[in-house]
């Protein structure tokens, strides 16, 4: 257990930084589902709108610190393949 006053402050900081965080994360995770959802759904229109909002998401997610940046280019990257293929 934390004994100076600095490592109970840690202590606070990292819990409230994990929540943060962790509420972060599934959001992106949100966004990243709907559009995989509008591509099994095979609605183009639906899947390039989605993917348009998800995004920016996956960006504020690198900014934010919770994702690293070649991650999130991955996933656009994927995504956006994946809707082109779309027939």
């Amino acid at each position: 257990m934390a004994n100076t006053k600095q490592a109970k402050k840690r202590i606070r900081q990292t819990i409230t930084r994990t929540e943060r965080n962790r509420a972060r994360v599934s959001r992106i995770r949100t966004f990243v589902k709907k559009v995989e959802m509008a591509i099994s759904g095979g609605d183009k229109d639906a899947a390039k709108a989605a993917l348009k909002e998800c995004q920016p998401e996956l960006q504020r997610g690198v900014t934010k610190g919770v994702l690293h940046k070649n991650t999130a280019a991955r996933k656009v990257s994927r995504l956006n393949a994946r809707v082109k293929a779309m027939a």
